[in-house]
């Protein structure tokens, strides 16, 4: 009998479909699915490596996402700070005395400082925060230089502590580590000041730093309050057992004017919770016009020595011209009295006069002229080599970068 065409195609075929089903139940190689006989046939699933693929790019895309949250919430900020001082009674040891603190080398191209600083202000969104400021140079040497611990321990720490903002009314912020002093109306940094050289208020009657708990609460943009409960002094590591206490109220009768008062009180004397060392600062600041501002600041210390109260005080004022977004023109007069030279070494009454001229370039580059007159009632300025001086006289140019990751 013949056979059927028909049926002997179809075994054929029956044959080819159920090896194709077989080769479709088991991963072919590259080699076998690119192939143009039976086994062209490819009933497979997705092969794995693409979805191994994809679950490795989920933990790689939620880290990513973490980094750049971190950054969008942080802001990384930081500066370099140089100088050239020229003093005019050439000092042998090229440096001046105990009036001057940062901008103190003669005839040298100096450092001042340099810093880096990570800071995340805590909010209601996340109550969470921090700051860290990284610093490097001989300001931060002589930040640190009377601290118990060791400056070579902690002079690199301008700033740390951790933030933590409280639901509570407006919100109550804590504050807990190492943070500059409320008091003085000039701070460590100089592109926060209209001068470039520090006062002598600054340099003589308040302290730098100080570890511990602070508080703040604002009630409202008028009125802000702040406590502290601190070592004491320029002190990471307590110089006695005692503490020392502080509070600071801020207020803003108007937009223009700004009034700071702040009071610290306690234990400063080594080894000696008796003596209490108390300090009352405040600051008032004035903006008269867009182009004018004015500031003045008065300070008044005193402490025990010996079982006598010795005592400190000071004022100074500030103005500053700015016509222009890039030039501004700060003079600063001070008075201070070490009446029994507890601060500066002699006893004294001190005059400083100064006058800033600064050019400020819209990439973050600030220069300074300065000059300086400073004034005793004593020979209290070193002159040449052994020589004491009723005045000193300097001139100072100062070079500053400062940078900023926050939007203006």
């Amino acid at each position: 009998m013949t056979s059927h065409p028909v049926r002997t195609i179809g075994a054929h075929g029956r044959a080819a479909l159920a090896a194709a089903v077989f080769l479709g139940c088991v991963p072919a190689s590259a080699g076998a699915q690119q192939s143009a006989g039976l086994g062209a046939v490819n009933l497979s699933a997705p092969a794995p490596a693409a979805a191994e693929g994809a679950a490795q790019a989920a933990p790689a895309q939620n880290s990513e996402s973490a980094v750049l949250g971190f950054f969008k919430s942080t802001e990384v900020s930081g500066f370099v700070d140089t100088y050239y001082n020229y003093n005019f009674n050439t000092p042998a040891t090229h440096t001046a005395g105990p009036e001057r603190t940062f901008d103190s080398r003669h005839n040298s191209f100096s450092l001042n400082l340099a810093e880096l600083s990570l800071e995340k202000k805590p909010t209601a969104d996340s109550r969470g925060g921090f700051r860290l400021d990284l610093d490097y140079g001989p300001t931060a040497a002589t930040v640190h230089a009377a601290e118990p611990g060791g400056a070579s321990v902690f002079q690199n720490i301008g700033q740390a502590y951790l933030s933590y903002l409280a639901p509570a009314g407006t919100g109550l912020q804590f504050d807990i580590g190492e943070f500059v002093t409320p008091t003085g109306n000039e701070v460590i940094k100089t592109k926060g000041n209209w001068n470039y050289s520090r006062s002598l208020l600054f340099t003589l009657a308040i302290p730098f730093y100080h570890m511990g708990v602070r508080t703040t609460y604002a009630f409202n943009d008028k009125v802000t309050l702040a406590g502290f409960l601190v070592n004491g002094w320029n002190n990471v590591v307590d110089n006695n057992t005692g503490k020392t206490v502080g509070v600071s109220a801020t207020v803003k009768p108007t937009s223009a004017l700004t009034i700071t008062e702040t009071y610290l009180g306690g234990p400063e004397q080594t080894n000696d919770n008796s003596a209490w060392r108390h300090l009352s600062d405040t600051v008032v600041a004035y903006t008269v016009t867009p182009q004018v501002s004015v500031a003045g600041n008065y300070d008044y210390g005193r402490d025990q020595e010996s079982g006598a109260t010795v005592a400190w005080q000071g004022v100074a004022g500030y103005a500053r011209y700015q016509p222009t977004p890039w030039f501004a023109l700060s003079p600063r007069v001070e008075y201070y009295n070490d009446r029994e030279g507890f601060t500066s070494g002699a006893a004294q009454k001190m005059k400083e006069v100064t006058v800033t001229a600064e050019l400020k370039h819209k990439d973050g580059v600030t220069m300074r002229v300065e000059y300086r007159r400073d004034i005793s009632d004593i020979p209290f300025f070193l002159k040449n080599d052994d020589e004491n001086n009723f005045s000193q006289n300097t001139v100072t140019i100062g070079l500053i970068y400062a940078f900023s990751t926050k939007t203006p």
